[in-house]
């Protein structure tokens, strides 16, 4: 027999609570932004593959040049000098084949974070004094922060806003010359490159080490991300995840260790005497010396110019 309250059925619409908000995660958060690096990553490594002007030149070319081109600019006291030295990135950038959109934003997505800190400060009195621009407070006669003491009136300099403005510049057209320098030129490249100039095996070995085994040990972190969800049925709460996350950390520690071993063991086995052979072959060509003698050109205009002219 089936029961009257089966056979009943209710037409009529019924009125559902929205779902709540979902809580944020920082832990998928961290992930994502892992997971973009390497995808970051991937996309440097297609650039550099690219036809354009940067990338036909030799890497120890281009690693001179940008290396002489920014001690240059970083003894620059001329601001047109260094925004002029910034809009010629933008050309080389262009023409190797870089979007624009994309390098600006790779460049100055971090410049406001890292120089902020430093730049703004510059442009009050009470660090650097100089002619009144903005007017900002009166804390009057004797006032003082701690041991401390302040001015009469605290105000934004027009020499302050100028030394902001041209170290944010001087450090945007350094960062813009060195991610130009990693774009156009293979990793591997650029560590024989550096090799070749001189620089301690020992620093570059590490770098090619931490470079190559960086991405494997992100993998690992996304899995056992991916483990960890596909095995959760009622999310927790922050202080459990953070239980996790330190855990985690503590695992993947003693991976890297683990690992190290095996990996150094296995070179040792492979014929390692210390030093790492890479297979790509330099050839300077001719415009090759071309390049680097207008670089030296440019590097030492920038510097007798900039400094002269200040």
């Amino acid at each position: 027999m089936i029961p009257d309250w089966m056979k009943s059925v209710n037409l009529t619409h019924t009125e559902f609570a929205p779902p709540p908000p979902a809580r944020k995660d920082f832990v998928k958060k961290t992930i994502d932004g892992i997971i973009s690096f390497f995808q970051e990553a991937m996309t440097t490594e297609e650039i550099s593959s690219r036809k354009g002007l940067l990338q036909g030149l030799d890497p120890r070319v281009k690693l001179i040049s940008i290396l002489s081109m920014i001690f240059a600019i970083s003894m620059t006291k001329n601001l047109e000098i260094i925004v002029l030295f910034y809009i010629l990135t933008l050309i080389f950038a262009y023409l190797s084949s870089i979007n624009i959109v994309f390098f600006i934003k790779r460049v100055w997505l971090f410049i406001p974070i890292f120089t902020g800190v430093i730049a703004i400060p510059m442009t009050l009195n009470v660090f650097l004094p100089g002619d009144l621009l903005v007017p900002l407070l009166n804390p009057g006669p004797g006032a003082h922060i701690g041991p401390f003491g302040l001015p009469e009136s605290i105000y934004i300099t027009s020499q302050g806003v100028r030394a902001a403005v041209l170290f944010t510049l001087r450090v945007a057209a350094c960062v813009s010359a060195v991610v130009l320098l990693f774009l156009t030129t293979p990793q591997k490249a650029l560590f024989k490159s550096l090799r070749s100039i001189g620089v301690p095996k020992v620093y570059v070995l590490t770098l090619e080490m931490a470079n190559r085994y960086i991405f494997l040990f992100m993998e690992m972190v996304r899995d056992l991300y991916i483990a960890k969800r596909s095995r959760t049925i009622k999310s927790r709460g922050t202080l459990a995840e953070q239980r996790w996350v330190g855990g985690r950390i503590g695992y993947m520690l003693i991976k890297a260790l683990d690992m190290s071993e095996k990996v150094h063991m296995a070179m040792i086995s492979r014929g390692f005497s210390g030093d790492v052979r890479i297979s790509h072959e330099f050839a300077m060509r001719r415009r090759d010396y071309i390049a680097l003698g207008v670089s030296v050109v440019i590097s030492i205009i920038l510097l007798t110019h900039g400094i002269v002219n200040a």
